[in-house]
């Protein structure tokens, strides 16, 4: 609403409550000012260029993450630009002591008391840690993602952090970057629902509720493309790649109400994404119509520069600001240069009022000029860390997320009346790797080790590391040294498995060898650890392997030759409990792979929804699509999990009358002897288009339980929403002809049958 004879005071603090005082100048205002759009117009009306300005600078706080540590001086001058309201959110500043002091700085002694944000990277959880992100996406259990993310949320809101940097709904197809373990896999349909998911477990029911926080999608865009699998590395694909596989999730998070989207470090068609006015103002903020703002990643502006973009910062301030980056994160650009951009005649006012308002916005949608310590309540902070109620979910979904991938001869689940169980690995004993790469929040060596995890079951068992797999001190800013040379806990390890039943071997990799800035060329087994497992192997062929990795590991030799593999990624808090119940039947696994394991790296990037070529084959001379040294084939496919129990798939039935809508039914029954849950999942395939489509999509899945000799018949809707595509010019189409669909157990093994789209 439009008032021309209204202007606004003063803003005034009354205890914890912020509000705006309008005094009418001539004529008395007919309706109150009760929409977020005028109460942001009124106060942006009010603002100096620095303070405008000041709203889209974001600091990091007292200590250094993920960037060098500041100096004193550069401390002193972050607290006075906070004092004259030159700061719209900090990051890295928790606990409900600091968070007040900051907010009261803002509130009290600036000029227009604008509350902060406060920012945090709660990746997976806060102090209580679930799944790896990526583990979590083994479960295939929306509703177990959503309570892990809600859980995250209310742990984070107790601590004064009203912001987290999560989802990341990058899709990947390359298993050596470290940042697989952040996502949801390599497929489109599942990491949009998953991230819709995180999006609504965090930002809960209401943003005004005192434990919803503003979720940030990330990063945008194409950076899970990054070359050769190395981070920050350039990204070049093809107008397919990115409007079917890499931007719809991006859309579906918006869609599902997303508050704030992170650009990304890499280039995209030769631009850097902080600075593509493409992604963020045409396709972001002009086709979706997103409401929220853009953040950009830590110093993204100012590498602008080592791109080869911008000449100098101010040239990277003004470039970010035209393609819609709205806050930087510690590059300094905006604070330091837009304004002399705006004088000279380079930068727009409008462009800034355009930024500050989406921020403004998003703060009075959290309600913090109502109570800007709305997430300053000390007996949370004591009560919500650890609570029991998070401890339970975090068991839960790690037992989700646990896939198993090899089960021969039925070696599991095991029995707790074995006797002389070995248990060898070094992180069988290890209570700090399970709890993966970002655990910015939560305590060392806090989570339930697998040893633990027997203990409390009262399992006896005895244990003999084997080897050591990293060296020396682990940090998340600090490469992790591997244990290349010292076997010397080797020949104990082999002898006590000579002696045993059955070996339980606990491999894998370092929770600081995933994550940002971990790339990794070979991604089998690091250090010493294929061969201890080949030398216990030749003394008892009874071996568990538990893999505990943050990334798909190439493992054709224990494929082959071990005849039970368990996929346990990094868990989190709960990880021994979660490990435990599954070995030993208390939990019957039902996780199912959300990347393909390759048989070795020279397979990377491989993925299911691949192209077929012009020479699919196979062949019997050479001229075909292959390696001649190694199968194409995955070592286990996109959507792969076996179960205590087997499932098996029949009658499958079309329904194409409605184009708009083709019902698929598909009867599932578990034909083992306990009950399970399976995930049934369903594939399409369009014969001909305009643009060639993959040999087969992910259009949904079904999460069932099923008891002994149960059988149930499901239903599929495949709407336009699915059976369409993007061609090359960004625009969504659904065409005739012939379809292929496939119901099954994982992406290689279902019952298939066609229909026609008329």
């Amino acid at each position: 609403m439009y008032i021309p004879l209204l202007r606004l005071i003063r803003l005034c603090v009354c205890g914890t409550c912020l509000f705006v005082v309008m005094v009418a100048k001539a004529q008395p205002m007919k309706k109150p000012v009760d929409t977020i759009g005028q109460k942001v117009t009124a106060l942006l009306q009010q603002m100096t260029l620095e303070e405008k300005i000041g709203q889209m600078n974001q600091y990091n706080g007292f200590w250094q993450v993920t960037g060098p540590a500041p100096t004193e001086a550069n401390a002193k001058l972050k607290y006075e630009h906070l004092k004259k309201g030159w700061v719209g959110s900090v990051l890295n500043v928790s606990g409900v002591e600091n968070v007040r002091k900051l907010q009261e700085i803002v509130v009290k002694e600036s000029r227009l008391h604008i509350p902060l944000l406060f920012g945090l990277d709660v990746i997976h959880g806060h102090k209580t840690l679930t799944p790896i992100p990526l583990g979590e996406a083994a479960s295939w259990d929306l509703g177990a993602i959503e309570a892990s993310a809600r859980a995250a949320a209310e742990e984070a809101a107790a601590v004064g952090i009203n912001w987290t940097f999560a989802p990341m709904v990058d899709i990947t197809r390359d298993a050596r970057w470290g940042r697989v373990m952040e996502g949801a896999g390599e497929d489109t349909y599942l990491g949009s629902k998953i991230g819709m998911a995180r999006v609504k477990g965090f930002q809960g029911n209401r943003l005004t509720d005192d434990d919803a926080i503003i979720a940030t999608a990330k990063h945008f865009a194409g950076y899970g493309f990054a070359e050769a699998g190395r981070d920050y590395n350039t990204v070049d694909v093809g107008t397919s790649t990115l409007y079917n596989v890499i931007l719809p999730p991006f859309q579906a998070v918006v869609d599902a109400g997303v508050r704030t989207v992170m650009n990304s470090f890499n280039i995209l068609n030769g631009i850097p994404s902080t600075g593509n006015k493409f992604l963020q103002r045409d396709i972001l903020k002009g086709k979706w119509g997103f409401k929220g703002f853009v953040i950009s990643d830590w110093g993204s502006g100012s590498e602008m520069m080592a791109h080869g973009f911008a000449k100098d910062l101010q040239h990277a301030a003004e470039l970010s600001l035209k393609a819609g980056s709205d806050m930087d994160m510690e590059s300094y650009a905006y604070i330091g240069h837009l304004k002399q951009l705006v004088q000279a005649g380079k930068v727009p006012v409008s462009l800034i009022d355009d930024a500050v308002k989406r921020i403004l916005r998003v703060k009075f949608e959290l309600g913090l000029f109502d109570n800007p310590y709305k997430y300053c309540h000390p007996e949370k902070e004591k009560t919500m860390l650890y609570h029991p109620k998070h401890i339970a979910g975090a068991l839960d979904i790690a037992k989700k997320s646990i896939v198993l991938l090899k089960n021969e001869g039925q070696l599991l689940p095991l029995s707790a009346k074995t006797k002389q169980l070995a248990v060898i690995g070094a992180f069988a004993n290890d209570k700090n790797s399970p709890l993966g790469s970002w655990r910015i929040g939560s305590d060392d060596n806090s989570a339930v080790s697998f040893l633990e995890g027997l203990q409390r079951m009262q399992v006896p068992y005895t244990y003999e590391k084997g080897v050591n797999v990293v060296i020396g001190k682990t940090a998340f800013g600090e490469e992790v040294s591997i244990n290349e040379t010292d076997t010397s806990g080797m020949a104990a390890a082999v002898q006590l498995a000579a002696k045993s039943p059955v070996v339980v071997m606990v491999l894998g990799e370092h929770g600081f060898q995933t994550g940002e800035g971990r790339s990794r060329t070979k991604i089998d087994l690091p250090g010493l650890q294929q061969q201890l497992l080949e030398a216990v192997y030749a003394v008892n062929k009874n071996i568990v392997l538990v893999l505990m990795n943050g990334r798909p590991l190439a493992i054709p030799w224990a494929a082959e030759h071990l005849p039970a593999i368990v996929e346990a990624w990094q868990l989190g808090t709960e990880t021994g409990n979660a490990i435990a119940q599954v070995l030993f039947g208390k939990y019957n696994p039902s996780g199912k792979l959300p990347m393909t394991f390759p048989r070795s790296v020279g397979q990377v990037p491989i993925y299911y929804n691949y192209f077929n070529t012009g020479r699919p084959g196979p062949k019997t001379e050479v001229f075909w699509t292959h390696y001649i040294d190694e199968s194409r084939k995955p070592l286990y496919p996109f959507g792969f999990g076996l179960s205590y129990t087997q499932f098996a798939y029949s009658d499958i039935k079309v329904n194409a009358t409605n184009p708009h809508k083709i019902e698929v039914k598909i009867t599932v029954a578990n034909t083992g002897k306990l009950a399970g849950e399976e995930v049934a999942q369903l594939y399409i395939h369009q014969g001909i288009g305009s643009v060639v489509r993959p040999v087969k999509e992910l259009k949904g899945f079904k999460k069932l339980m099923l008891q002994p000799n149960e059988k149930q018949e499901l239903t599929f809707l495949l709407t336009d929403a699915e059976l369409g595509f993007y061609d090359n010019e960004g625009r969504f189409k659904v065409e005739k002809g012939m379809f292929d669909v496939m119901v099954g157990t994982n992406s290689d093994e279902g019952i298939s049958s066609f229909f026609e789209i008329k």
